[in-house]
């Protein structure tokens, strides 16, 4: 880690002199690549009955996919991607399909074939991004992914982490403890698969001090990129009414409040893990948290500059 910050790698600014390493595919592979989110009609055993019904207390998985997805087979909603991005002048030199809605590998692996391979089969796709959770997954699936990649094709995984506190994933449901977790993300990248995570901030009974321990916690694990994203409290779901009958159990903060915890995570959190983002968002109609609705944009600019003013870096303990 870097205590000086004159000894910070060039690598960590990326051109844009930012004190911590944002995720790029121009820098991984030399190339403008942009993600098509895609439903490819998987389920997950939280809601199916294996491990229970109705999902993680937290989720809503409607929230997060754009409404181009529905509807439509695999390649039409490639192509509704590809129009989607082109109609918002995002120019790219290919496409990634990402497999996101709920967990993707979540089916036999004939069935993975089928639709990762269809998704391959476009000619401006150049690979697949996979979200899933790490008890979905197992040795013949990511022998298969690995497979791919000596085929040429681009190939990530992505996990759900949530928390690294086994307390507070059985408390929203998740259905797994961390180890499961820590397993499958060294698994994934043993055999060359660059391993994405994502992290919630503000789960209930999770403290700042805890949170400042997870990121030391994910630093020890061989993850390429982080997405970080602040408790949104869906309208309906568990922990929607958790929060109402118990809100001293949630770590609550405005904008300012965030993005000085970021600052204390990205502090010590290793410095070559990409951060694909800082928050999440919702459309409204799926929230009231106002604050939940700054633009990405605009949280990062916070970021930059309070980083700035504490003359700080990612990875500085």
């Amino acid at each position: 880690m870097f205590s000086d910050l004159s000894t910070i790698p060039s690598s960590s600014c990326k051109g844009r002199n930012l004190r911590y390493t944002p995720f790029s595919y121009g820098d991984r592979y030399g190339m403008r690549l942009q993600r098509l989110t895609l439903d490819g009609g998987f389920t997950c055993p939280n809601r199916d009955g294996t491990l229970g019904f109705g999902g993680c207390t937290f989720c809503d998985n409607a929230a997060f996919h754009p409404g181009y997805t529905k509807g439509k087979s695999l390649l039409e909603q490639i192509e509704a991607g590809i129009r989607f991005h082109a109609q918002r002048g995002r120019k790219a030199d290919g496409y990634l399909a990402y497999f996101q809605t709920f967990s993707n590998t979540y089916a036999p692996l004939p069935v993975l074939k089928e639709k990762y391979e269809k998704a391959l089969a476009h000619p401006l796709v150049k690979g697949i991004v996979v979200g899933t959770r790490p008890d979905c997954v197992d040795e013949e699936k990511l022998d298969y992914l690995a497979s791919l990649r000596v085929g040429g094709a681009l190939v990530e995984v992505e996990y759900g982490i949530e928390s690294v506190f086994d307390q507070t994933l059985q408390r929203v449901h998740r259905g797994h403890g961390f180890a499961c977790t820590a397993s499958a993300i060294k698994e994934t990248a043993g055999r060359g698969i660059p391993v994405g995570g994502h992290v919630i901030l503000g789960l209930p009974g999770e403290s700042r001090e805890m949170l400042l321990e997870e990121a030391g916690i994910l630093s020890t694990l061989p993850l390429t990129s982080l997405k970080i994203h602040q408790l949104q409290l869906i309208k309906g779901t568990q922990i929607e009414k958790e929060f109402a009958e118990k809100p001293e159990d949630f770590l609550r903060m405005g904008p300012d409040e965030y993005v000085d915890l970021l600052v204390d995570i990205l502090e010590r959190l290793r410095p070559d893990i990409a951060i694909g983002r800082i928050a999440g968002s919702v459309p409204p109609a799926y929230t009231d948290a106002p604050w939940g609705r700054l633009k990405h944009e605009e949280l990062l600019k916070r970021l930059e500059t309070r980083m700035e003013e504490r003359n700080t870096c990612q990875g500085r303990y």
